[in-house]
């Protein structure tokens, strides 16, 4: 597009205020199958959503890569830089200014030629003192001079550079006039940041008469006092670390050499006077650590507080990639840090991530328990189920099932309706149809064109009715031998199939340890395994009779998922009582419940994890006794077995 063509009083660029309108939004199904399937290992699902928060997700770095990244940038400024830049620098400019000052004193035979080499030669060894005694010492050599006063130059851009950002690159050609404005504004500051501590009321005025004279040595333009403090105070404390991380002789070195600055002690003092204060006023900055800088890159004062900004900028942002502070949120991430720090990649999946996060939250599929916990939402319940259902069915194709995709095909109308798929055999609604292809294509001149994906089908149902009960274990053997997460994913798949196309069948889960109890499929898909001892099959098929009596008019289907013989039942009192190796009065119990089953009409399928030789023949007798089978699936066919089953009952009803 030309720029004539822009429409005045446009532009056009990156997108830089909040996530991208434009750009795709975070795929959630892929999210929520993870935290799925985190949950129905055992997770919470606050811990499921910050585990896939750390792992991250196929597109986009995790947290933990984000954090390791960040670590390895802190290791890279530790090894590579130390601290003795300015230390070096004075040095080699001390040493040729010596050298320049002997080649013009050793062509000259006057005394007083050989009365400067004597004193040259009785300057102390230490770089600090040396510069001190020469400070009135009358230079022979223009370059030796010159070089003399590029240390006093150099020791007061880093003074100022270590204290105010940007301040040293700003004073590449430092003037008497730019000392004294330095002075002068040092003084004010000073004032100011004293009447501020005594709380003096005219300190508004007093910051803007201040910023007005003395604004641009704050390019962070801050718009009140206590903004001033807080930059200040961030970057006088990252000297201070600076200061701390050296040895006690660089300390020394450069607190003597500080006096030498710009030739004005008076700077030192000022400089002094300001930590002081700035100390007091915010005690809550770090102060007092330092860092083991060790690399061979000498930095200077200002190029060695700015690494101590950025380190501290590292470990804040490693705490807010951590999330583990009460009430942390993907938001608080400071993403302007995080881009100077990694660049703008790591902050566009920081921002996928947060997004993630949000919509997870926004849309409902994540929401907070009467106690204040996190959980799924039934909205994330039935999405999970789809893909449990879909991936069962998948499995059972691939084993030779067919997928029953029909609600009750040649069966009555149930009066809903729902999109055609391709194989579907139900009547099509023609008003819903007609109505899409409306809504979707209609022009000015009324004309309509019939699209498939336009087609709704009318959703047919058998007049007979089921009542099933399906029974899984949760003893902790499910849980050792890796059963726990294709049980889960079962009964959801079941209940998912159930409650969208055989809506009048009436589905009980129940789950059975020590004790067995009726559950919701929430509680079940948030369910941890827990280490207890006891199969209570009897408890389990008790609970499964009272269900199958409460609906007399549908057929009884049960269908039972262990890995272990019975082991538990129910004592009169309630109570449950355990014997391994079962007792005879367990299995008398268990088998005379399932006989009672087969009073009802019910057969019992049984689905057998593992190959233990007691479980094997306890279950075939099970089965003989009801009329039902027995099916032996590995785990990840569970799923596809149990459907299999429960739709093969429903083809003969």
């Amino acid at each position: 597009m030309s720029s004539a063509s822009i429409p005045e009083g446009w532009s056009y660029g990156p997108w830089h205020d909040g996530p991208d309108p434009l750009k795709a939004p975070a795929d959630l199904r892929d999210a929520l199958d993870e935290i799925g399937r985190d949950v129905m290992n055992g997770s919470s699902p606050r811990s499921a959503l910050e585990e896939l928060l750390r792992r991250g997700t196929r597109n986009t770095q995790g947290l933990d890569d984000l954090s390791r990244r960040l670590w390895e940038r802190r290791r890279e400024i530790e090894r590579r830089h130390n601290l003795d830049g300015t230390l070096r620098d004075v040095q080699r400019l001390l040493n040729e200014a010596l050298e320049a000052e002997r080649r013009e004193l050793f062509p000259n035979p006057s005394d007083d030629a050989r009365f400067k080499e004597a004193e040259l030669d009785a300057l102390p060894s230490g770089t600090a003192a040396a510069v001190r005694e020469l400070a009135n010492y009358q230079w022979e050599s223009s370059e030796a001079r010159e070089k003399y006063q590029e240390i006093r130059e150099l020791l007061g851009r880093e003074l100022l550079g270590s204290r105010f950002e940007g301040m040293k690159e700003a004073l590449q050609q430092t003037t008497p006039e730019d000392v004294e404005a330095i002075n002068e504004m040092l003084a004010d500051l000073n004032a100011l940041l004293a009447a501020h501590a005594q709380g003096r009321p005219e300190v508004p005025e007093l910051f803007e008469e201040f910023m007005a004279n003395h604004g641009e040595f704050f390019p962070e333009n801050p718009r009140t006092v206590d903004e001033l403090i807080d930059v200040l105070a961030q970057r006088a404390a990252a000297a201070q670390r600076m200061m701390n991380s050296m040895t006690p002789e660089q300390r020394a070195e450069l607190a003597e050499l500080s006096q030498q600055a710009f030739g004005s002690p008076q700077l030192a003092q000022q400089l002094a006077q300001l930590d002081s204060q700035l100390q007091s006023l915010r005690p809550g900055e770090d102060w007092y650590s330092s860092e083991q800088m060790r690399g061979d890159d000498p930095l200077g004062l200002a190029e060695g507080a700015q690494a101590m900004s950025d380190l501290a900028e590292l470990d804040a942002l490693a705490e807010q990639l951590a999330q583990s502070y009460p009430g942390a949120r993907l938001e608080d991430i400071d993403l302007e840090a995080l881009t100077r720090q990694l660049g703008d990649e790591a902050t566009v999946d920081a921002r996928r991530l947060s997004e993630l996060e949000r919509q997870l939250r926004d849309q409902g599929l994540i929401e907070r328990a009467p106690d204040g916990s996190l959980r799924l939402s039934p909205k994330a319940l039935r999405q999970l189920g789809q893909t449990a259902l879909a991936d069962v069915l998948r499995t059972a194709r691939g084993s030779g099932e067919r997928d029953a995709a029909n609600a009750g095909a040649a069966g009555e109308l149930s009066g809903s309706t729902r999109k055609w798929e391709f194989g579907d055999t139900q009547p099509w609604d023609v008003p819903r149809t007609v109505r899409n292809a409306v809504l979707r294509s209609a022009t000015l001149d009324g004309s309509v064109k019939l699209d498939v994906a336009d087609v709704e089908i009318a959703e047919t149902e058998h007049r007979a009715r089921a009542a099933v009960a399906l029974l899984v274990d949760t003893s902790w053997s499910m849980v050792q031998e890796g059963r726990w997460l294709p049980m889960k994913r079962t009964a959801l798949a079941l209940h998912q199939l159930i409650s969208t196309r055989y809506r009048n069948d009436a589905l009980q889960l129940i789950t059975f340890g020590r004790y067995a109890g009726v559950v919701e499929l929430p509680q079940l898909i948030g369910m941890e395994g827990t280490w207890e001892q006891g199969t209570n099959a009897h408890h389990a098929l008790l609970l499964a009779g009272r269900h199958l009596r409460r609906h007399p008019d549908a057929q009884p289907v049960v269908l039972m998922v262990t890995d272990g013989e019975p082991t538990a039942h129910l004592e009169p009192d309630g109570t449950a009582e355990f014997s391994y190796p079962p007792e005879a009065a367990t299995l008398r119990k268990t088998i005379f419940e399932v006989d009672r089953l087969a009073k009802l009409g019910a057969s019992l399928t049984v689905f057998r994890l593992g190959d233990d030789p007691r479980l094997n023949a306890f279950v075939d007798l099970l089965a003989r006794r009801s009329g039902g089978r027995v099916l032996a699936p590995d785990a990840d066919g569970l799923g596809a077995a149990v459907v299999g089953d429960y739709l093969r009952t429903r083809r003969k009803l």
